[in-house]
């Protein structure tokens, strides 16, 4: 979501503009939308959240900035923790707490299940076939409980993928270890990308697809894409008279072409499934619902084989949910890696003390951290909480809808207003947390706060019915890589440069990077 002015600014060029009868048409319809604006104002008063003044036609888009996360904290600020805006002609309530929140995804989670329309995931996700987007109603709920709970993500399935975890950690380590030997400088933010592809990959699809692998460019070009659009908000779902905006300005086409090209990527992935679940059947193999090492795929296949969840599977569905787990197990976790890694390397102290308590529990140069190491990690586990305290991978969590009116805090929330939840904001909330600017990862030793959506102060993965059901997934993949890099290395940056010196700039988009790579100095430690 971007400034909306400069969107159309940079989308829209300025011959369009300056053409005549453009501008008489757009004069003409400013007209008739500020007759409409005006005439829609409410005729009675209701006690609604504050809100900051807004503009005719586009209400509050112009306030969003090229980060909404930051400029929606600033707002909330001067008008309170829970704030109503105006996208357009969507009402917007904005949530900056951790008692607000937990009002939203607690105890109003059920009024709050719903998602709000966006043309974008509508486009890219298969009419909202997915779990991530599909409205609340039965089809998410089965989508959610049977397929991602129990088949995909329970801790059976997660537990039975330890091996691709520890290869792809032993091949990331190797691969830090020749650029040592070569170079000594490590691209820390391409070593995290590929990690974490290749993990999904193998999970998801059954092998890897990334740069030397059969078809690794192309899939690797269009998932970059595909998150790219998900972090791109269409001007047609907030001011609906002006989605030509995403015609005239090729939007609409770019989507259409990476959802086509996905789908047949896909397509394929499913037939050559399809072929050697065949062969493997016609051969006595086992069945894939009793072997624990197929992947999402084969497992997918099965349950719409086998009607699992009580009504058809459409090859659609099984589409969408793959795309779902790629956006939520790709970019989220390769984030997450690189901020922890970034302020391990301004904060030196932080650094030597995980990588005491790492050594210490696992002796021995030539021997990897293990996941059954992860449980006595208690310091490393500190950081990660830290990181995700300071730099949520989704900064604004994805937005929810009200389905009906409801009380909250002594408010008027109207049905259908849409809710964004800023958990960067919650996460540095200073009545919930001491000096919440620094990095300070001790503050998790002495508490019971965490990260699985119970603790309102930290929501990084959500909380309540629209939670991410993938986060032992994810925090497995992010301990293990993490241990494993502080345990064999001692780091540094560049040039003898200080933590202070690195520069903390952010991405912009729907998943929140460094603006630039992160480089560092490995060096293969040696008891």
């Amino acid at each position: 979501m971007s400034n909306f002015l400069q969107f159309l600014g940079q989308h829209v060029t300025t011959s369009f503009f300056l053409n005549p009868f453009v501008l008489a048409i757009l004069s003409a319809i400013f007209i008739l939308l500020m007759f409409k604006w005006s005439s829609t104002l409410p005729s009675t008063k209701h006690n609604s959240p504050p809100s900051p003044s807004k503009l005719p036609i586009i209400g509050n888009l112009h306030q969003l900035g090229l980060q909404p996360h930051r400029s929606l904290r600033f707002l909330a600020q001067r008008h309170g923790p829970l704030m109503l805006l105006h996208f357009g002609s969507v009402p917007t309530l904005v949530v900056s707490s951790a008692d607000a929140a937990r009002e939203i995804m607690k105890t109003h989670d059920l009024i709050f299940a719903n998602r709000p329309k966006s043309s974008m995931f509508e486009k890219l996700l298969y009419n909202y076939k997915d779990v991530s987007m599909a409205p609340y109603g039965e089809y998410w709920r089965q989508m959610k409980s049977v397929l991602c709970v129990l088949h995909l993500l329970s801790n059976k399935r997660v537990k039975s993928f330890r091996g691709v975890r520890e290869e792809e950690t032993t091949l990331m380590i190797q691969k830090i270890k020749q650029s040592c030997y070569s170079s000594g400088t490590v691209n820390l933010s391409e070593v995290f990308a590929k990690l974490t592809n290749d993990v999904v990959c193998r999970v998801s699809l059954g092998r890897k697809y990334s740069g030397g692998e059969e078809g690794g460019s192309k899939f690797k070009e269009l998932l970059g894409d595909f998150v790219e659009l998900l972090g791109i908000i269409s001007v047609g779902d907030y001011i609906p008279w002006l989605a030509w905006v995403s015609r005239v300005n090729g939007l609409d086409a770019r989507t259409e072409k990476v959802a086509t090209r996905l789908d047949n990527f896909l397509e394929g992935v499913l037939e050559e499934h399809t072929n050697f679940q065949k062969k493997a059947r016609s051969d006595g193999h086992v069945s894939p619902e009793n072997e624990d090492q197929k992947d999402f795929v084969d497992v997918l296949l099965w349950i719409q084989k086998e009607n699992v969840i009580g009504f058809p599977v459409e090859r659609a569905s099984i589409k969408a949910v793959i795309l779902d787990v790629f956006a939520a197990g790709t970019d989220t976790v390769y984030t997450v890696l690189e901020w922890a890694m970034t302020e391990l390397l301004r904060h030196p102290n932080a650094m030597e003390k995980v990588q005491n308590e790492v050594r210490g529990i696992s002796t021995g140069k030539e021997r990897e951290v293990t996941e059954d190491d992860l449980n006595k990690m208690h310091y490393l586990k500190a950081v990660i909480k830290e990181t995700f305290r300071l730099h949520p991978p989704i900064p604004l969590l994805v937005p929810r809808e009200s389905t009906q009116s409801v009380k909250l805090q002594g408010y008027d929330i109207a049905a259908g207003t849409q809710v964004i939840v800023n958990a960067w904001a919650i996460g540095r909330d200073p009545t919930s947390w001491d000096e919440p600017e620094e990095f300070h990862p001790e503050r998790f030793l002495t508490t019971s706060i965490d990260v699985k959506g119970h603790d309102f102060e930290l929501i990084p993965f959500g909380a309540g019915r629209r939670s991410c059901p993938g986060i032992p997934f994810a925090l497995t993949i992010i301990e293990l890589v993490l241990a494993n890099l502080v345990q064999k290395f001692d780091w540094a940056l560049p040039n003898e440069a200080s933590g202070q010196d690195l520069d903390m700039s952010e991405s912009i988009g729907l998943t929140i990077h460094r603006k630039f790579p992160l480089t560092a100095v490995a060096t293969p430690y040696f008891d």
